[in-house]
């Protein structure tokens, strides 16, 4: 090691942020910063919508990053989808589960050494994830990286281990009006005025892959560069609607999986005048939903033995009759963390191969669960399709395994599997966002395992995007009031 590097590792020891490990990983990564030339390293976290936010130092500063921290204003924390604080930050002395937030203050972001990543399309730079905590040194507990270890730990202590899946949908146009005018620069902007890249309704034709090709091989390779590991791209139903798949990882690797794809789709496509959307459901003439599916399945920790995998055929294990009691139990509050805004309700739709009520099918793409289980098939799994692609992924995963973790632990059993999910008379998922709201403020469930802080929190952000929402005079309004009266 050399002399720099050593005094750089006795420093970092000294503050007692990382372990030998972690301090080990860090000297590593201003030893690969060096090599590689980089000039920016992008310090960032996963906000409550899952919204990448963050500074960008200049590679020299990386070591004091290391030791010290980053502050960003606290209130990153506090706002919904259209940037607005809706805590009041400056009138009242904000806390969250006993952390202070009042007077705009800094949070601290605390790098992690171990999820730095290089970008291939901006080779100059880096990300490098990081932790949110206070000047304290406690980690903020409601921030997304905290709630999801806190799961995952709680899934450890069980004696299991959750392997994920990714299946994400989005849409990318040409935009023809990137809506730079004064006027449009409203909070939030006004969209930009885009138009197809591709027709859509031709689901998998291959002949129509071409039209594609070079914008799904340009993310590819980029998704490669990133160590994300994609398995297919697809033409999807919609127009300009596509789909990428991904290797099964653990629940935090494919939650920061899920964060840098969404960035390097919005930011390569923007570089190529285009824009990439993963909106739930756009309102644009003929446009298809977006569909989040989360694959899920358990591993006994002890024996590595495939707890969803049957001995026999068209049964259930234990364990996946279990999780799939729970996540049906737990489905509407639920909802809140897989479908968190106005426009993810429009999605839930019949015979849209989304769902619309809570209940499983075996391999039936209508249901809200789709059990994928074959004997002696040790990738057997549930496919959740209940999510969409606005969601933080942080928290829907937290959400999947605390909830098939009360099935479980409660001995709770699957009900009879649905032929026809959209006519069974299963209870409905929740119809807008003011529905999920109370349902998750609701759960007594949600309230033991997340914390009352985190529930009073993000619901207080979500009405705050449902009051806007109600308030704004629409279209329809205009239409079906204006002429009659």
């Amino acid at each position: 090691m050399e002399p720099d590097a050593e005094g750089f590792a006795q420093a970092l020891t000294r503050t007692g942020n990382y372990d030998a490990a972690g301090v080990a990983r860090a000297v590593e990564v201003l030893a690969a910063v060096a090599e590689a030339g980089l000039e920016t390293i992008r310090v960032v976290f996963s906000d409550q919508h899952g919204i990448l936010r963050g500074k960008t130092i200049v590679a020299g500063a990386l070591a004091s990053a290391f030791r010290s921290g980053i502050g960003v204003p606290s209130t990153l924390l506090l706002k919904d989808t259209s940037h607005r604080t809706v805590f009041p930050v400056w009138t009242e002395g904000v806390s969250l589960a006993d952390q202070p937030f009042g007077g705009a203050g800094d949070v601290i972001l605390r790098p992690d050494p171990a999820r730095f990543v290089p970008l291939p399309w901006s080779p100059h730079s880096a990300i490098l994830f990081c932790d949110v905590h206070l000047r304290s040194g406690a980690q903020v507990s409601v921030s997304s990286g905290a709630v999801l270890a806190d799961a995952v730990r709680k899934l450890d202590a069980a004696g299991y281990r959750a392997v994920f899946g990714l299946e994400v949908e989005f849409q990318v146009f040409e935009v023809v009006d990137p809506a730079l005018s004064h006027a449009q620069a409203t909070m939030p902007p006004a969209p930009v005025q885009t138009r197809n890249l591709t027709q859509g309704y031709q689901y998998l034709t291959e002949t129509r892959y071409a039209e594609a090709e070079d914008l799904l091989d340009r993310l590819r390779r980029m998704a490669e560069g990133l160590g994300l590991h994609p398995r297919s791209m697809e033409i999807e139903m919609g127009p300009s609607q596509f789909e990428f798949t991904f290797e099964p990882s653990d629940p935090q690797t494919q939650a920061d999986r899920y964060v840098l794809f969404r960035t390097m789709v919005r930011e390569v496509c923007q570089r190529q005048g285009l824009v990439a959307s993963f909106m739930a459901k756009p309102v644009l003439p003929n446009a298809a939903a977006n569909g989040w599916h989360i694959h899920q399945s358990l591993i006994d920790a002890a024996t590595g033995r495939p707890l969803f995998r049957p001995d026999a055929p068209g049964a259930l294990t234990p364990a996946a009759s279990g999780w799939i009691a729970g996540l049906l139990k737990h489905a509407s509050a639920c909802c809140l963390l897989t479908n968190p805004t106005v426009n993810s309700y429009k999605r839930f739709q019949p015979f849209q191969l989304a769902p619309n009520s809570q209940q499983w099918g075996v391999d039936n793409r209508g249901a809200m669960l789709r059990a994928l289980m074959s004997e002696g098939d040790a990738a057997s799994r549930i496919e959740n399709r209940v999510a969409d692609t606005s969601a933080n992924p942080h928290f829907a995963f937290a959400a999947q395994i605390l909830a098939g973790l009360d099935g479980i632990a409660r001995g709770d059993t699957a009900p009879p599997p649905s032929e026809n999910p959209y006519a069974d008379g299963a209870a409905p998922l929740p119809r807008s966002l003011i529905e999920a709201v109370e349902a998750f403020s609701g759960s007594a469930y949600l309230r033991e395992a997340m914390g009352d802080a985190f529930v009073d929190y993000l619901a207080k952000v979500k009405r705050a995007e449902w009051d806007r929402y109600v308030s704004a005079l629409s279209e329809w309004e205009h239409q079906e009031y204006f002429g009659l009266f």
